[in-house]
């Protein structure tokens, strides 16, 4: 299978050329290559490369597939070089094998299997995205405007070729309990350890009426915490971090909102722009996935939907579990899968 060979060997090429997010113009300049080598017209911003099916017909709706072409930096634990796409046992070993290089490619396989067909009834956009491993906004954030308008869309990401109909977004909370110094000996002051530590309790303990039936319920997590200078001063100051993991049934503002509202700790989003995203049940894609065989799930992990303003199915080869670890594969064989199952799912709609 053509596809599936030149998909392969692309993959191989983006493991071998380092690409951390914020460095990820290398692979830029291979993903545009592939495509030009193709006679396809490229499009790029930065890092982020997206091309357009031959016939496209701005009075269609469009879908849009997208995965990331950026990578974390290489866990300590590795044996292997990461930047060596070395295959053994039927896995592909490299550094952004798995997250989310094969999802990538297999999804540019599809791309090409649709992009001279003349009678679609959607446009297709193959967008390579930067910066998805640190939700930076240099990356897909930065082309949506010029995207256009969208249905809506595949996000390539690696569940095992599974529907992931919903995902959870993110907030990080900066907060800081006021009290007033004093020396420890004489009793003085007011202490901000013991002020902040009410509102670690009520994060500890605090359940949201509403529970998501795909992504359960709001989680949050207090991660960092410091306070005080030396022994004999009562801290007039304690600030501590919460990992905030939302669902579809409340925004991050809403969220917010809520915090505020039960503790007296000053409480600063460094975002709200990362929510959780979700598509329905009876999406006509989602539908398309489930009579092909696949089960749907609400994902703990987040992707480049948090900043699609519209629906969006993350779907993809490889296996989350395998995601940011030493020694990061993904089998080769799921590859020629994931081309297979990603035709044959756009034919039940195209």
């Amino acid at each position: 299978m053509q596809l599936f060979n030149e998909a392969l060997d692309l993959l191989k090429q983006l493991i071998a050329t380092p690409s951390l997010s914020k460095e990820e113009d290398k692979t830029a300049d291979l993903i545009q290559a592939f495509f030009q080598d193709k006679g396809i017209s490229t499009q790029r911003k930065g890092n982020n490369i997206w091309v357009k099916n031959l016939h496209f017909d701005a009075g269609k709706p469009t879908i849009l597939l997208n995965s990331h072409h950026d990578t974390v930096k290489p866990n300590v634990g590795y044996t292997k070089d990461p930047f060596s796409p070395e295959v053994e046992d039927g896995k592909l070993y490299g550094l952004g094998s798995n997250d989310a290089g094969a999802s990538l490619v297999s999804l540019m396989a599809c791309f090409l299997h649709f992009y001279h067909a003349p009678d679609l009834k959607y446009n297709l956009i193959l967008a390579a995205s930067a910066e998805e491993e640190i939700s930076g906004k240099n990356g897909v954030e930065s082309i949506l405007e010029e995207l256009g308008d969208i249905d809506f869309a595949i996000v390539g990401e690696p569940t095992l070729l599974d529907l992931a109909i919903a995902e959870k977004g993110l907030m990080v909370l900066d907060c800081v309990a006021t009290g007033k110094s004093g020396h420890a000996a004489r009793n003085e002051g007011e202490n901000a350890i013991y002020k902040a530590m009410k509102d670690l309790e009520w994060f500890r303990t605090y359940t949201f009426d509403e529970i998501s039936q795909t992504l359960g319920p709001v989680r949050m997590s207090v991660t960092m915490i410091n306070a005080g200078q030396q022994h004999n001063v009562v801290p007039d100051e304690c600030k501590f971090v919460v990992d905030v993991r939302s669902t579809d049934c409340y925004s991050n503002t809403q969220i917010l909102e809520i915090i505020r509202a039960h503790i007296k700790s000053k409480v600063e989003p460094r975002s709200t722009r990362l929510n959780p995203s979700s598509i329905p049940m009876d999406h006509a894609i989602v539908q398309a996935g489930i009579a092909l065989g696949r089960r749907t799930y609400g994902s703990p992990t987040m992707s480049d939907q948090a900043l699609m303003p519209y629906p969006s199915l993350k779907l993809g080869v490889g296996d989350s579990a395998q995601s940011h670890t030493a020694d990061e594969f993904v089998f080769i064989h799921e590859i020629e899968e994931g081309i297979e199952f990603y035709i044959k799912l756009l034919k039940q709609v195209l």
